[in-house]
């Protein structure tokens, strides 16, 4: 079983910056992919960001242009570096993990809260 452990939430003025990151533990795969979610209050959980160990990514239309997701295999690690945070970026992000880079999530995190102020 993988384990995940998220770090790096908290309170951020607008057009801050913020990194996340998530690091998994325990049976882990040298293919594999890993992916952030965020939830607002009162709102369902939407997809922002997947890396796959080969180095492929891929954005939500909301963050394109001012989030980065990024990885180090060594450490089984994926980071989430978001730039210009705005008030709607605040949410509880949640990172996850699949070995293989297609099908569903095995593992998530259990969130990190990113709260934007103005």
């Amino acid at each position: 079983q993988v384990q995940l452990s998220e770090t790096g939430g908290g309170l951020v003025q607008v057009g801050g910056s913020l990194r996340l990151s998530c690091a998994a533990s325990g049976e882990t795969s040298s293919r594999y992919a890993m992916g952030w979610y965020r939830q607002a209050p009162e709102k369902q959980r939407e997809w922002v960001a997947t890396i796959t160990s080969n180095g492929a990514t891929k954005y939500a239309n909301s963050v394109e242009g001012r989030f980065t997701i990024s990885a180090n295999n060594a450490k089984n690690t994926a980071y989430l570096q978001m730039y210009n945070l705005q008030p709607d970026d605040t949410a509880v992000y949640y990172c996850s993990w699949r070995p293989g880079y297609t099908g569903s999530w095995s593992q998530w995190g259990q969130g990190t809260q990113v709260t934007v102020s103005s």
